[in-house]
């Protein structure tokens, strides 16, 4: 009976021990801050982007964070963040919408890679939130690209301020809620501490990235 006592205890220490011992990004973070400021300050290393680093990712694949961006062309979140081949597991689309595919992208490198940390990162100056912040009919596909940064729109509408500059902001973590409450499997790998989904806003006058937590 004593053993077993014992054996609980210990069950109980250890799970306590799993319990709060939650993932740690800011490292992870820095990580992207150290890289970004090179790319800010024109010392930009190229890290990872050799023949042997191209060789090693032959085997396989580790990235250490997820970028979900925008499409526009001016910013590519390997250069921006000054990374190379293998670092950054990266979903692109216009105004870095999520559909069934995009969450589809991110589970896997969170579940099947391990990565621990998911950036969504809306930026300056966005033409597709803006293209919903003007309103108007659009063609084709847009159509439904604008609806769904709309509820972002509305929600900055009774902010002080601009409306463009909000509404990207309010994009950012409405593209963050919408990872959790769409995804059963980040939702519960959240819930356990063991991914963190964080945004960032990227500044094209100046280059810089600033994590909105």
């Amino acid at each position: 009976m004593k053993l077993l006592r014992i054996l609980f205890v210990s069950f109980l220490f250890i799970s306590s021990i799993s319990l709060f011992a939650q993932i740690d990004v800011d490292p992870l973070k820095e990580k992207l801050l150290e890289g970004n400021k090179r790319f800010v300050n024109s010392q930009m290393i190229h890290i990872n982007q050799d023949l042997e680093r191209r060789k090693e990712m032959f085997e396989g694949q580790n990235p250490f964070a997820v970028i979900v961006g925008c499409s526009d062309s001016r910013i590519p979140p390997e250069i921006i963040f000054d990374q190379g081949l293998g670092d950054l597991f990266v979903i692109r689309t216009a105004g870095h919408v999520v559909d069934d595919i995009a969450l589809g992208s991110i589970e896997y490198a969170v579940e099947h890679l391990g990565v621990q940390l998911v950036v969504v990162l809306g930026h300056e100056k966005c033409g597709a939130v803006n293209a919903a912040v003007q309103g108007g009919k659009l063609h084709g596909n847009l159509e439904e690209l604008v609806e769904e940064i709309t509820p972002a729109v509305n929600a900055a509408r009774n902010l002080p301020g601009d409306l463009l500059t909000n509404s990207i902001e309010q994009n950012v973590k409405h593209v963050q809620k919408e990872i959790i409450d769409e995804s059963e499997i980040i939702r519960t790998i959240q819930k356990n501490g063991n991914v963190k989904i964080i945004g960032g806003v990227y500044s094209l006058s100046n280059g810089a990235v600033t994590f909105l937590e």
